[in-house]
């Protein structure tokens, strides 16, 4: 199956996952996802990921975190850059999410940062989506 957004493809597999309780969520794999899911990992947002090569595209596995509550460690996953709709922002511009609570995360020339990671490096980019 063709999926024309695979970046909103991802973050609905992740919602859902989480309102589903699901240990863990198979995702088809591309470089980006790679690095968006090591963003998550890095802020500990899910448990783990593991990157499954079935000698195609391969898959990624994300294992999602919960508390003893049972309670997702995502609470709320927004897209925001659409292919028909690119939201790009200068280094000045970059938006705190939730009053820093939250991510927001940026496709920049350096790579997949967070909001943080590129105040302090100085750069703009595309806003992938908001996580809190």
């Amino acid at each position: 199956m063709a999926v024309n957004d695979p970046v909103a493809d991802m973050l609905t597999r992740i919602r859902n996952g989480c309102r589903a309780r699901l240990k863990s969520v198979d995702i088809p794999a591309s470089r980006m996802k790679l690095e968006i899911a090591k963003v998550l990992l890095r802020h500990r947002l899910i448990a783990n990921y593991k990157y499954l090569d079935d000698r195609r595209q391969g898959m990624i596995r994300l294992f999602l975190k919960y508390d003893e509550k049972e309670q997702s460690a995502i609470s709320g996953i927004k897209q925001v850059s659409t292919p028909g709709l690119r939201i790009y922002l200068g280094t000045k511009k970059v938006p705190k999410v939730l009053g820093g609570y939250g991510l927001a995360i940026l496709s920049t020339s350096k790579g997949i940062r967070t909001d943080q990671e590129a105040r302090k490096e100085k750069v703009g980019g595309e806003v992938l989506c908001y996580v809190w």
